[in-house]
């Protein structure tokens, strides 16, 4: 299992993300920037959703596409951050 952990106040809305997995990421009409779907929304702004293995892969090109580094992938269990 892993964690999406979503730097949202630094996202710039480029829209990469939702582009590579619409099952997992929207833009909001509010503000343009992106949010992970059924996430966990902060206090500081970071929104996190824990995904499946199955998941992982596409959420990896989701990550690396983004242009400002502002999704991260962690390995539930042991913490590790992969991106």
């Amino acid at each position: 299992m892993y964690k999406i952990r979503h730097d949202r106040p630094n996202c710039i809305g480029c829209n990469a993300c939702a582009n590579i997995a619409p099952n997992f990421w929207t833009m909001s009409a509010m503000d343009g920037k992106s949010d992970i779907i059924g996430s966990q929304l902060g206090e500081d702004g970071w929104e996190e959703l824990d995904i499946s293995d199955a998941d992982f892969d596409l959420n990896l090109a989701s990550a690396e596409s983004c242009p400002v580094n502002v999704i991260h992938l962690i390995q539930i269990g042991t913490g590790k951050q992969l991106i």
